[in-house]
């Protein structure tokens, strides 16, 4: 009898150690294949089980989170959402998440390994960590400034501090709100339609995912080549600049909306942006000084994140000298968004170094404390400090004497630079209109702001769009919220 009794004990035991094999292989090795099953809906449950943490602009809240009652029990809310759409971005339970809300998700959705003080421990015993907020670099009063100046135009606005590439602003009209794709009702799903099938692309985020000819804007760093090679050794020099100006092999004759512009100095043309100087000496400059300096100030760099990724910027490398010269006036293949061109003017502003920009100053636990800080990096040395030296006087002329005297502000040293850039078949398209600038109050030690506006306006006429009409004001606005004058 008690032979059988073991007998069994024994059946007993290695049935036991099977159950828990067994559960062992569910659990552990088939546990990841269950998790992201689509039919598995508790982790999306529980992701949506808790509050988002929030973004934060100027220390409040521009999001929040509204407790539904339903299985997935918080949507997502936004505090005057089209303003800060670009830089937030959407968190929808349907269609994701984009911009911040994405490339912070881990943070605010509670996530991330960083939140909890014993992350192996939660591993074992799946506890949730209530999710942190990010807060951003804005300038709430430049974000407001920026969008009201826009108004119901379609264009962009961005902003940096140049000594360290904190985004400032960064406004995209027309704009949405990203809280009708909060949910995931019928409602929800007609917002997605409507937003996608909308013409005027209220979803795409020209500030940073759309790229513009930077027309005569881009005459800042065509000017600074010149300068680095030597080919201008003085701005009041007259150039051997024909007007009209025959493209380099070519029979094709570039002009001037200026009058005065023949042989006319670097400073003359700069101030009256003078074509046919410009794409003159872009070509005297050469493919390879140009490229090296378009490229030091961050154009065709794929691997620009501010955390999120942003639209290349492109100088075209191989092109012969007609295209060269067309390229060297912000024509041809060269493209920019206006983060990029933003990045321009705060080079000439911070001595000839780039610095990489950024959009998160800090993350935080709930309580406060922080998690991960976002320091100044430096990206490239754009040109030779006396170069960006000089480029500030040609700068500042613009604004005192030339083209954009509208973004003058009493109390402070503005340079600017204006453009208007032409597109489309033939050039047939209404031009975009552009401005850099940047600004240094008069008690400041250094700049403080940089800003590059893109006005596309497809009711205008020609002649009714400008860098220095249209543009110019917006830039004058962002630029006095952020000096405080």
């Amino acid at each position: 009898m008690t032979k059988y009794i073991r007998h069994a004990a024994a059946f007993c035991v290695l049935l036991l150690v099977a159950l828990l094999v067994n559960a062992a292989r569910v659990q552990v090795v088939q546990g990841p294949s269950y998790d992201d099953n689509p039919a598995n809906r508790r982790a999306t449950i529980a992701r949506y089980g808790q509050a988002r943490g929030d973004i934060l602009v100027g220390g409040l809240p521009v999001t929040g989170s509204r407790d539904t009652g339903e299985q997935l029990r918080h949507e997502r809310a936004y505090e005057n959402g089209p303003l800060y759409a670009p830089v937030t971005g959407f968190a929808s339970q349907v269609y994701g998440t984009t911009f911040l809300e994405h490339a912070e998700d881990g943070i605010l959705s509670g996530t991330d390994p960083l939140l909890s003080p014993f992350p192996l421990w939660n591993e074992v015993t799946r506890a949730q960590n209530p999710p942190g907020d990010v807060v951003t670099t804005l300038n709430r009063s430049a974000q407001e400034a920026a969008y009201r100046g826009l108004g119901a135009r379609k264009g962009a606005v961005a902003a940096i501090e140049p000594s360290t590439g904190r985004i400032l602003a960064l406004v995209s009209t027309p704009s949405y709100d990203p809280a009708e794709l909060s949910g995931n009702g019928d409602a929800v799903t007609s917002a997605w339609a409507r937003l996608n099938d909308d013409p005027e692309k209220p979803m795409l985020n020209r500030a940073a995912r759309q790229t513009y000819p930077p027309g005569s804007t881009f005459k800042v760093v065509t000017a600074a080549a010149a300068l680095d090679a030597g080919v201008v050794e003085d701005l009041d020099a007259p150039t051997d600049s024909p007007d009209p100006y025959t493209l380099p092999g070519t029979r094709t004759r570039l002009t001037n909306e200026s009058e005065g512009c023949a042989d006319a100095s670097v400073r003359a043309a700069f101030e009256w942006s003078c074509n046919t100087v410009f794409a003159k000496l872009g070509a005297d400059v050469g493919v390879d000084a140009m490229s090296s300096t378009a490229q030091a100030f961050g154009f065709n760099d794929t691997s620009l994140r501010i955390p999120y990724s942003v639209a290349q910027s492109t100088f075209d490398t191989h092109v012969d000298r007609a295209q060269l010269a067309l390229s060297s006036i912000g024509q041809y293949n060269t493209r920019a968004t206006p983060l990029q061109m933003a990045m321009v003017a705060a080079a000439v502003a911070n001595g000839g170094q780039v610095r990489a920009p950024y959009l998160v100053e800090r993350t935080v636990r709930k309580g406060g404390e922080t998690i991960t800080t976002t320091g100044a990096r430096p990206l490239h040395q754009a040109m030779n400090p006396a170069t960006a030296v000089r480029m500030r006087e040609l700068m500042t002329d613009v604004v005192r004497e030339g083209t954009g005297a509208n973004a003058a502000i009493p109390g402070a040293t503005v340079g600017g630079k204006t453009g208007t850039a032409q597109h489309g078949v033939g050039n047939a398209g209404v031009p975009y209109a552009w401005f850099v600038s940047w600004a240094q109050g008069n008690d400041d030690m250094e700049p403080k702001v940089a800003v590059a506006v893109v006005v596309e306006d497809a009711a205008a006429d020609r002649g009714e769009i400008s860098g220095g009409g249209d543009a110019a004001p917006i830039a004058r606005e962002v630029m006095k919220a952020v000096l405080g004058l």
